[in-house]
């Protein structure tokens, strides 16, 4: 065993070192097998509506063929912009399967955003929820989209719950802004039209891209991260491989609360729990917590993927704990920290271990993941890296770190980017030597987990002492009146920075004395807020983690 991946004895029972991330030469190559093997098993619930893999297997055949017969070509880059509804992987798997590049594209994104992403990444087709329309139609003339292809919330839903469905999102909530695009087609007419067709076969490689999916563009301008066939194949290996001790092939079934264009659910739950003959339960909505729980008491659910402000409203709430939780084997949180007394609360109420792991968008995304049962797992860490990764602590120079000295994570491994698309100078800052800069601030122990401190960029410095807000809200969060919270650095005259706390209370008996008084029993003072702003919501992103830029900008405005 090599010195440098100590983590290798700590890995858990029937975990390889490695995979062979050439086993499959394409994702699609993957697709066939799994659609050949689980043909009879659901893959996908949305509303109580299931869809079997041998349908998905037709259905994006079809869908390939519309594409091809609007002149898309191998190469061409289309958007997918909706929520978690059947209609994405019908979409996803045909556009694979006719060889064109995926661009996951949030759909709350507003005109501004949508311009940037769709210019940049050249896109010449969509799939939009009709919701959006309105939004699309704003830009569509700055952009190179000629194939406009609308879908309904309920449109795959079948009679007569795909009619009352749509009634509702158009009529009662009014969630469908008006919209005028010439020439779009409805996504049930494109698979219609596509049965007339036979999809080109198109043999990719493993070098090429088939997927653009771009950074959240919390700093500066979103970039589009090139994700290869290898890429992608080499990461649900890696996913497959740490989880099958726990699992059963063809016998499990996923709530996926996380939308399936973020690159969490995109390569967890559609691609790697896909590949073991999981049915994946979408909710189109995870903020409507009711919605979650129905999910999770109409379907023995065996596995849960979120992130920590999902757990912790989930935990908070008062019909969670009336679930049955007597299936449940694995639960992951990533995206976002994992706070210690979220996790203890979740396994106190399902009797599951949380483990945490770490990625992001550009290693495909995980990178390292926790052992998957509490006596394995460790609570406050990111977990051991997986099979064929390596990871490390690096100085602000590049000089690689001991055992728990705190430094910048990097990340080595098949799952790591080509690079940003169009803009090789971000590339050669972000890659240097194959080794993968993720601006985390962590530590590695002795014996290989990893700790994640926080976000480089997010560190706070008071008369010259780093201050990390993941410690504060951690600390924060146990109090017994805190909801949720997050901390930031404020501009201050003395040292230059210091505290600021804002916070959703649970109790609204709690003030800003008795939650400093709190803080000093558990921190040393530099790191004790001084100022607390009581919100009713903190800004969050499509997934659930907490904007603390958005506070930051608001803080430098003055507001």
């Amino acid at each position: 065993m090599s010195e440098h991946r100590p983590w290798l004895k700590n890995y858990p029972n029937g975990v390889p070192a490695n995979i062979d991330p050439d086993s499959f030469a394409t994702v699609v190559d993957m697709l066939e097998d799994t659609f050949q093997k689980y043909r009879k098993k659901p893959a996908f619930s949305c509303m109580g509506k299931e869809l079997a893999f041998g349908q998905l297997d037709q259905l994006s055949r079809q869908f390939g063929a519309y594409l091809h017969s609007r002149g898309l070509e191998p190469g061409d880059k289309i958007a997918l912009m909706m929520p978690n509804l059947l209609q994405y992987p019908i979409a996803l798997f045909g556009a694979l399967r006719a060889g064109l590049i995926v661009v996951n594209t949030n759909p709350l994104y507003t005109p501004r955003e949508m311009r940037h992403q769709f210019t940049d990444s050249n896109v010449k087709a969509i799939v939009i929820a009709e919701n959006f329309a309105s939004n699309l139609e704003h830009i569509l003339k700055d952009t190179s989209i000629k194939t406009v292809i609308t879908t309904s919330i309920g449109e795959m839903l079948g009679f007569p719950k795909k009619q009352i469905v749509n009634f509702v999102v158009r009529n009662i909530r009014k969630m469908v802004p008006k919209y005028d695009i010439p020439n779009t087609v409805n996504f049930l007419d494109a698979l219609a039209q596509g049965k007339r067709f036979t999809i080109k076969e198109h043999k990719g490689s493993a070098d090429d891209v088939i997927l653009l999916q771009y950074t959240g563009g919390t700093t500066g301008i979103s970039k589009g991260a090139m994700l290869t066939n290898r890429n992608l194949v080499a990461n649900l290996l890696q996913i497959r491989a740490w989880m099958m001790p726990y699992l059963k092939e063809g016998e499990e079934i996923a709530l996926c609360p996380l939308p399936l264009y973020h690159i969490f659910a995109f390569t967890v739950n559609c691609l790697a729990l896909g590949g073991i003959g999981t049915m994946s339960v979408l909710v189109t909505n995870a903020r409507d917590l009711p919605s979650v729980i129905k999910a999770m008491k109409d379907y023995q659910i065996t596995i849960i993927t979120g992130v920590n402000t999902l757990f912790n409203a989930l935990t908070n709430h008062k019909d969670f704990a009336t679930s049955d939780f007597s299936k449940l084997k694995v639960t992951v949180g990533g995206g976002m920290a994992v706070q210690r007394p979220v996790a203890e609360r979740w396994q106190q109420i399902t009797g599951c271990f949380l483990a945490e792991g770490f990625g992001m968008t550009e290693s495909s995304p995980v990178a390292s993941v926790n052992p998957l049962t509490s006596s394995h797992g460790r609570l406050g860490t990111i977990g051991l890296p997986v099979p064929s990764t390596d990871m490390r602590v690096a100085d602000h120079q590049g000089n690689v770190l001991g055992p728990m000295q705190v430094g910048e994570i990097q990340i080595k491994g098949p799952q790591v980017m080509k690079g940003y698309y169009n803009r090789p100078e971000e590339t050669a800052k972000t890659i240097i030597d194959g080794w993968l800069s993720t601006g985390d601030m962590g530590q590695m122990s002795e014996d290989g987990f990893f700790q994640i401190v926080d976000r480089k960029k997010d560190m706070i410095l008071v008369s010259g002492f780093n201050v990390y807000p993941n410690e504060i809200e951690e600390v924060v969060a146990t109090h017994p009146k805190v909801l949720e919270s997050a901390a930031i650095g404020i501009p201050d005259d003395k040292s230059g920075e210091v505290v600021k706390l804002f916070v959703v209370r649970k109790d609204k008996s709690l003030s800003e004395k008795e939650l400093i008084a709190f803080c000093r029993e558990n921190l040393t003072g530099y790191k004790v807020p001084k100022a607390v702003e009581f919100r009713s919501e903190l800004p969050k992103t499509n997934v659930g983690k907490i904007l603390r830029r958005a506070l930051r900008e608001e803080a430098m405005k003055g507001k």
